[in-house]
């Protein structure tokens, strides 16, 4: 795993999901009060990008077809998804933001 600087803390937006794309990875992160989620930024249903699904106290709705996606685990809470997404570790260091990221394969 390596740790990748996203940004400042006080330039992620509160309640709304903002997308990163990383090589071979695409996030949506979520700022909730001082804390950040990150997770698979593609339903596991139906490909949508849960950034732009409205967020729910700790849970996404994917824009598409309205699962929900708990943001600390990526399980889905109902139909039509019944995979979870992924979910990355973050961490806040001195106000900025650091995604924990796979390594790239070769």
């Amino acid at each position: 795993m390596t740790w990748k600087r996203v940004g400042p803390l006080a330039e992620l937006p509160s309640g709304r999901g903002v997308r990163i794309d990383a090589p071979g990875h695409r996030v949506a992160l979520f700022r909730v009060d001082d804390a950040v989620y990150a997770v698979g930024d593609r339903c596991s249903h139906a490909e949508a990008s849960l950034a732009e699904g409205p967020l729910f106290d700790l849970s996404v709705e994917c824009p598409r077809h309205g699962s929900e996606f708990d943001l600390a685990t990526g399980d889905p809470s109902g139909l039509p998804a019944t995979k979870p997404v992924p979910t990355y570790e973050t961490r806040v260091d001195d106000g900025v933001v650091y995604l924990d990221l796979p390594e790239d394969t070769p």
